[in-house]
């Protein structure tokens, strides 16, 4: 389960920011999700909540805002919304598609004290 290091690595993230930063608690972290990142939500929701024991996140809530999955079309210029990496552009039918978004995870915004 890589949600577990993923999660580790955003602990790291605010500890480090805790400190460049002057903070001492963060209450809220807000963290955006893409379809195609390849993390599954809910395995990141356990690993967040067990990671952050004993951290400047302990007790944090995590807010998951899921992104939508994008795509420009090479043969027929539009920017189509995909389910999967590998769909068919929804306009003209083509495979020839370049992901614009979906991949993304990463931490949004910051509640702190």
């Amino acid at each position: 389960m890589h949600e577990m290091s993923l999660c580790e690595s955003i602990r790291c993230t605010l500890e480090e920011q805790s400190r460049l930063q002057n903070f001492s608690r963060v209450a809220r972290v807000s963290l955006e999700v893409g379809p195609l990142s390849g993390v599954e939500v809910e395995a990141l929701r356990f690993g967040f909540d067990v990671v952050m024991r004993g951290s400047v996140a302990d007790g944090a809530k995590l807010e998951i805002i899921e992104c939508p999955a994008e795509a420009w079309c090479l043969q027929c210029a539009q920017i189509v919304a995909i389910a999967a990496r590998f769909d068919a552009c929804g306009v003209c039918g083509s495979y020839q598609l370049q992901v614009t978004a979906g991949e993304e995870l990463r931490i949004k915004e910051l509640e702190v004290e």
